[in-house]
């Protein structure tokens, strides 16, 4: 029988199992996240095999033009420190060669992370627990429907430093999620999305303007969310932060938000929710 690694493009089902192995890490993913992230990129995801069987994987998303994101960078714990991780990496680095690569990473792989050249940009902060808000009735406030999609796309667009509007569009699919727009004089402001996990809901993304618009959209998302709410919140936004321990959240959870290449410059005063620790 053969110990050797076997690294190849991850199926569909097999992202299914990486999602699996998310959620016995502790990271409580969403119950219906795996198709979005597939339709950001069908390549992105490598699985390792040994005898056929998976024992571990990576994520490489790449964005268009010359970005990629790094994640579920996972081996089952029966088969970890025999070298099947840096074997991962080292295929996940290879497919986003020449690329400017972000990830969300575990603080305690910070050093590995910057043996690789990755940088530390700043902290994202997982708030939880329960939220008992009533739903506000504001008028700005409008369900996604397929005439905004479109302009919550553009309003994307300006969150993040590459073209991921593949992966946004399969985010809004409302099968498990519902995606609230804040939208005034005709011009979308804010925009955020609640959707179901495996513990309580995560609200992601979750960008306004303002901390006023910030505020209503959280309300309005966490009244609708089935037991707790999480939110992950960039350190660097006070205003975020604030936000989450208004409604009585608390830490459970960060990330090292790092760079390989020049950190792009996004617009983290109005980021009051990260979308997803896996594909940024």
């Amino acid at each position: 029988m053969t110990t050797s690694l076997a690294i190849s493009t991850a199926t569909r089902d097999d992202l299914d199992t990486m999602v699996e192995w998310a959620a016995a890490e502790g990271w409580n993913p969403g119950l219906d996240d795996a198709g979005a992230f597939f339709a950001a990129d069908p390549e992105g995801f490598l699985v390792g095999r040994i005898d056929g069987e998976p024992i571990g994987c990576i994520s490489v998303v790449g964005y268009p033009p010359a970005f990629g994101f790094l994640g579920f960078y996972i081996v089952t714990p029966q088969h970890r420190g025999q070298g099947h991780g840096l074997a991962l990496w080292r295929a996940g680095m290879e497919r986003l060669r020449g690329r400017i690569v972000g990830l969300d990473g575990v603080v305690d792989q910070q050093p590995n992370y910057r043996r690789s050249g990755f940088v530390l940009a700043h902290r994202n902060i997982r708030f939880g627990g329960a939220v008992r808000v009533p739903a506000p009735q504001d008028g700005r406030l409008r369900d996604l429907t397929a005439e905004l999609v479109e302009a919550v796309l553009q309003y994307d667009a300006g969150f993040f430093p590459a073209d991921r509007s593949s992966f946004v569009r399969g985010w809004l699919t409302p099968e498990r999620r519902r995606a609230l727009v804040l939208v005034e004089d005709g011009e979308v402001r804010g925009y955020g999305v609640v959707r179901t996990c495996r513990q309580g809901a995560k609200i992601g993304p979750l960008f306004a303007d303002t901390d006023e618009g910030a505020d209503l959209l959280f309300r309005s998302l966490a009244a609708r969310a089935p037991g707790e709410v999480f939110l992950d919140c960039p350190e660097p936004n006070a205003a975020a932060t604030n936000l989450a321990t208004t409604y009585c959240l608390s830490p459970v959870f960060e990330t090292a938000r790092m760079y390989r290449g020049p950190a792009p410059e996004l617009p983290l005063s109005r980021t009051y929710g990260i979308t997803t620790f896996e594909l940024g």
